[in-house]
Parts: C-alpha cells; sequence; structure tokens
C-alpha cells in the first residue's frame, strides 16, 4: 500500500457492484467520485472489488482506471476471507445485499449497505444478528442523517423558531420519472418481492427524514393503493417493450402521531401523501410543511423527491412563517465547500463516509445510520404494508 499523508492508515475498501456495464451505475455516480476525491483518499483506498465474476471486476477496474493492484472478485466467501479489506460497501440490486454481505459480516468486517438493507425485515434482522455476534460496525446508506436540508430543519426546530410542532403534512410524487413506464433496468420496481421499488426508496427516504426531524413517530397507519397495476417496461432505444403487472402500490397515505417532546406537543399529528410520477403541470415534487404554535415551515422541492441528494438547478427552499409578525423568512442552508467538489449525488454519500471514518478513528458518535436502526425502519414499513392486499 502505497504511503498516504494521514493521521492514521488508510481504511481499505472493497465495493461490490462497481460495474462497467451496470444499468442504474449508483456505485460509480455516488461512491467512487468522494472516494477517490482528495478528501476521500485521504481516509479511504479501494483495494478490491466483488462482481457477479472475476472478468467482470476485472473489467470494472480497467473501466475506472483503478490500481492494477486491486484485488477482483466474483465470489462473496472469497471476498469476505481477504484480511487486507477493512470495509466492504455494498451497492448491488437490493435483494442482492444480504447474499453479498453476509459472509463479510459473518467475518467482523465493517460493512456499510445501501438502503434498503435488505429485501425484507427478516433479512435485515439477521444482519443485525450476525452483526452484533462478529462485532464489525455497520452503516445504511440512508442518507437524511447526515444531509445538510435535514440538519437545518431540525435546528430550526430545537432553536424554537416555530414553538412545538402540533402537525406535519406531506404531498410528494416521484419515485421514478413517469406514472406509467419503468425504464427496462428498473423493470424490478414493479416486483414487491425484490424489495427495491417506490415504496421502500422514494416514499422511505422521506418518511426516514421526517422521523430525523420530528422524531420516531409513536403510531402510525397507511392506506395503500395500485392505481395503475399496469406497467409498460421501456428501453430508451426501443420505446416500450413490453406490459407487466406490478403488486407495488403507487399511491401511499400516511399518517400518524408522535408523543410529546422537546419538539412536539402530544398527539402531534403527521399527514404524508405519496404518489408515484410526476406532479400536475407546475407543482412542486415535494413540499413538507411544519405547523408549529408560534409559527410554520415549509420546505419545498420543485422537482426532485430526494431532498437529501441535492440538486443545484433544483434548490430546496425553506421558509417559516412567523405568525406574530405576519412576516415569511427564506433560511439559508448550503453544503459544505468539499462537498461542492462532488457530483451531487456523492454529497450525502461522502458525508457518511466522513462520519464514519471518523467514529471509526476515535469512537465518536455515530452520526450515521447502523444496521440496527435500519432494520426498525424495514419493520416500521413492513408493518404498515402487512395490512395491505394488492
Amino acid at each position: 500500500m502505497s504511503s498516504h499523508p494521514t493521521s492514521s492508515p488508510r481504511i481499505r475498501v472493497a465495493l461490490i457492484g462497481l460495474s462497467s456495464s451496470a444499468k442504474t451505475a449508483w456505485a460509480s455516480r455516488a461512491h467512487l467520485p468522494y472516494l477517490l476525491s482528495p478528501r476521500g483518499s485521504s481516509k479511504y483506498e479501494i483495494v478490491a472489488l466483488l462482481n457477479s465474476s472475476v472478468s467482470a471486476a476485472q473489467d470494472a477496474i480497467r473501466a475506472y482506471d483503478l490500481p492494477a493492484s486491486t484485488r477482483a472478485y466474483g465470489d462473496p466467501a472469497a471476498l469476505a476471507a481477504d484480511r487486507d479489506v477493512d470495509l466492504v460497501v455494498c451497492n448491488t440490486r437490493v435483494d442482492k445485499h444480504f447474499e453479498t454481505v453476509v459472509d463479510s459480516v459473518k467475518n467482523g468486517k465493517d460493512v456499510y449497505v445501501e438502503w434498503p438493507l435488505a429485501q425484507d425485515a427478516k433479512h435485515a434482522r439477521e444482519l443485525v444478528g450476525l452483526s452484533r455476534e462478529a462485532g464489525g460496525r455497520s452503516v445504511v446508506g440512508l442518507q437524511g442523517v447526515v444531509a445538510p436540508v435535514v440538519l437545518k430543519l431540525r435546528g430550526l426546530l430545537e432553536e424554537g423558531r416555530i414553538g412545538k410542532v402540533l402537525s406535519s403534512e406531506l404531498r410528494v410524487f416521484g419515485g421514478l420519472g413517469d406514472r406509467a413506464t419503468v425504464p427496462e433496468g428498473l423493470a424490478y420496481f414493479t416486483q414487491r418481492e425484490v424489495g427495491g421499488n417506490v415504496y421502500t426508496i422514494g416514499f422511505a427516504h422521506v418518511f426516514d427524514m421526517v422521523q430525523r426531524v420530528l422524531g420516531e413517530l409513536a403510531s402510525v397507519k397507511g392506506d395503500f393503493h395500485l392505481q395503475r397495476p399496469e406497467v409498460k417496461i421501456t428501453d430508451p432505444s426501443a420505446g416500450a417493450v413490453k406490459t407487466v403487472r406490478s403488486n407495488v402500490p403507487d399511491l401511499i397515505l400516511v399518517s400518524g402521531k408522535w408523543n410529546e417532546s422537546a419538539i412536539t406537543q402530544q398527539n402531534a399529528t403527521l399527514h404524508y401523501r405519496f404518489r408515484r410520477g410526476q406532479p400536475f403541470p407546475g407543482e412542486a415534487a415535494l413540499e413538507w410543511t411544519i405547523h408549529g404554535e408560534k409559527g410554520e415551515i415549509r420546505i419545498v422541492s420543485p422537482q426532485n423527491t430526494f431532498i437529501q441528494v441535492g440538486d443545484d438547478t433544483s434548490p430546496r427552499i425553506i421558509e417559516v412563517h412567523d405568525f406574530a409578525t405576519d412576516k415569511v423568512d427564506k433560511v439559508e442552508w448550503d453544503w459544505e465547500e468539499w462537498q461542492k467538489d462532488l457530483p451531487v449525488q456523492a454529497r450525502g454519500i461522502g458525508a457518511l463516509y466522513d462520519a464514519f471514518a471518523e467514529a471509526k478513528a476515535a469512537g465518536a458518535k455515530k452520526a450515521y445510520v447502523t444496521f440496527d436502526l435500519a432494520a426498525k425502519r424495514h419493520e416500521q414499513l413492513e408493518e404498515l404494508l402487512s395490512k395491505w392486499q394488492a
């Protein structure tokens, strides 16, 4: 390993799913930019790849111009046995998460898994148990915990800007770019058993951020609908390829209540409406209000559901209405300067990597979501959906 000016040894990373041909390419768009940046490479070193085969991993090593010393694996067990890997990072399709990381978890390695942690709560709980037994650290890619817009909202509430919260409402559109079609590379979004879809990803990221800001809900119930069961699977070059039947809800209505806390009144209410696809022309992809005793906060994301990712061309707008003065103030927030040098999709991921490196080096408080916290979110989502029959 080459020497590098840093106060502690760099964390040796193995990436699962950095493919030269992947259709979604989250590893290359969201993880690689940070890991190869000056800040990321001062803390981390990519030493291995795991793909569907050794040759596929070798292709990716060449495609992304990684060092020739980078080891190529096609077998999760072989990667798990590599003592020169400190952190295993999983970016595969959701139903492959468990099988590609379980050996590394058992071997006590630190493991980062993108959200959702697994295809269902059962597999998520199993990873929690194995991780506790083996003693490795864990991270899950719920970026809202480190997103500047979320931290800003939490700060406004903690400083009492609007008094205690009485209610919160969200109207959200998205999860996929179109209401009636799905790109071929995401055809599994129509198959609930795979575990990755608009409910577990689009809806759930926002649902998690609401609870990061306002606290865990004391009670919650859902109403699910499948308005468009017939979905066209499309290919950019060929147009509509085929029509499949979906079993994933595309209209989700959730209501809940919070217990009294430093932020919320007793029985403060949540109403969250999420619809797959585009909003009415001119409406925002996401509008979220937090109604308090002394004022109200409004968050607007004009074009993007994923407010934790950020998009310089579609800013997240925070406004506060003070009831006493009837004045509306725009609240400024921003990314850290180092994050601005990264593509927008890599900024939140970079913050998770930073938080993990800090915690590992200094034993600091974990400013990120671990397997056990992610499994609780899985259980909450699964319990909601269990009462719905498609």
